[in-house]
């Protein structure tokens, strides 16, 4: 599932295309997405003109004026720009059609993604809503995260995950910062210390950054706005790797499953 460094490279991606520029129609060949997309959407897109490209989390947001196109990639979604689109696909199912030619095309074959209209003056969409901090937000530091996690029973990595905390820390990403942290992904959040907590905040941000300037990371189907896949992948220290020795020291890597998804770190390198 594209987390928030596949996400951001697909907005730094779509922005210059996309910026100042003119709506000139949006075709709808399949609405069954995770919700409807609305079918007045065509007619409420044609015409506006596309101020610039926002992320909240794991959505896209494109500001109309007083009004959002919101964008979902779901699990398997990806939003490539074309200036000659080639022909359709299975799973392309929405085409915007600016005014100068460029293409934006919605791909997803299993149909998680999103694609829905938030109006002016209707408050923050319920989807927005109870998101915590950016992950880049100065508000998501040491104090915030040990005063939030003092009551937390649930596994530090479990915490990490939930976007009421943070938002945009997926599976992946929570496995690598808690390694570069030295944190082992089991302990229970109430019981890290403030100077682990800050430590853990600072490698969030340096595992993201990172990701972003890769391209994020492409296991399956994700692909830039490009068409490029990511290679963070490709210096993974935990995430995959089960049984395999340690890059930093050798011991070999343990895994299970927490949460329902898979969790793998090192004995010796994380306590």
């Amino acid at each position: 599932m594209p987390e928030l460094p596949e996400v951001e490279t697909t907005r730094r991606g779509v922005l210059p295309h996309v910026a100042g520029r003119r709506v000139k129609a949006l075709h709808l060949y399949d609405r069954r997405l995770r919700w409807p997309v609305p079918r007045q959407l065509p007619a409420l897109l044609a015409g506006r003109t596309i101020d610039t490209v926002d992320r909240r989390s794991k959505y896209l947001l494109f500001r109309l004026g007083d009004d959002t196109l919101l964008v979902h990639l779901g699990m398997t979604g990806s939003l490539r720009v074309f200036t000659t689109p080639p022909p359709r696909r299975p799973h392309d199912h929405i085409d915007l059609v600016l005014d100068d030619g460029t293409t934006l095309r919605y791909h997803d074959p299993r149909r998680f993604g999103a694609m829905l209209w938030l109006p002016a003056g209707a408050g923050i969409h319920p989807l927005l809503a109870a998101l915590g901090p950016e992950p880049f937000d100065p508000a998501f530091d040491a104090s915030y995260l040990h005063r939030e996690t003092r009551r937390r029973s649930a596994a530090i990595k479990l915490a990490l995950m939930d976007n009421h905390l943070v938002v945009g820390v997926g599976n992946i990403y929570a496995n690598e910062a808690l390694f570069r942290a030295g944190i082992r992904p089991t302990i229970a959040a109430r019981r890290l210390t403030r100077p682990r907590l800050g430590r853990l905040v600072d490698v969030v941000r340096e595992t993201l950054t990172e990701a972003i300037a890769k391209g994020g990371s492409t296991l399956r189907d994700y692909v830039d706005s490009q068409g490029e896949p990511g290679y963070f992948q490709l210096d993974y220290y935990v995430y995959g790797r089960e049984g395999l020795p340690c890059r930093v020291c050798g011991s070999l890597l343990r895994s299970r499953r927490l949460g329902g998804r898979a969790t793998t770190w090192c004995p010796s390198c994380q306590r």
